[in-house]
């Protein structure tokens, strides 16, 4: 990883998702926050993609804490990770997740103050897969060129 942005977004949102997933799991940071979380995993259980096609019901508190033990899995994996390879792949997860969310705040009718975060993480994930991908091409433009420049002597 060659780029400033590029550690710094993988940083800063592994960071938030660990922060978010202690917030799903405990109350350690804030008791507001997880009843609040805790009322609104009820509704979303009842929402998830998938229930339907394999025919169970999941528990919401089940799903709330898988969410969050994958948030911080995740968001670590993007933070700290060392090879770029799981830090993609990471990322790429945290997309999964986060269109998850997308997907059960519609479902549920969110007004838009409760869905936005959810969006705006959302595009800060492809966002930071499209700085990657950005880096790579200019690392693989000056090999090129590199390469280019030693046949033509």
């Amino acid at each position: 990883m060659g780029s400033i942005v590029l550690r710094s977004l993988s940083v800063l949102l592994g960071l938030f998702f660990i922060f978010v997933g202690i917030l799903k799991i405990s109350n350690y940071i804030s008791k507001d926050l997880h009843k609040d979380l805790r009322k609104e995993y009820v509704k979303y259980s009842k929402v998830f993609p998938f229930a339907e096609t394999f025919n169970f019901k999941i528990p919401s508190k089940w799903y709330r804490r898988t969410v969050g033990a994958l948030e911080i899995i995740f968001g670590a994996a993007l933070a700290f990770a060392p090879t770029t390879i799981i830090k993609n792949g990471a990322n790429i997860c945290l997309l999964g997740l986060t269109l998850m969310a997308v997907y059960s705040h519609y479902m549920v009718n969110d007004h838009l103050e409760r869905t936005a975060p959810a969006l705006v993480f959302l595009f800060m994930l492809c966002g930071r897969l499209v700085v990657y991908y950005q880096v790579q091409r200019r690392e693989a433009d000056k090999i090129e060129a590199t390469a280019n420049g030693f046949k033509q002597e």
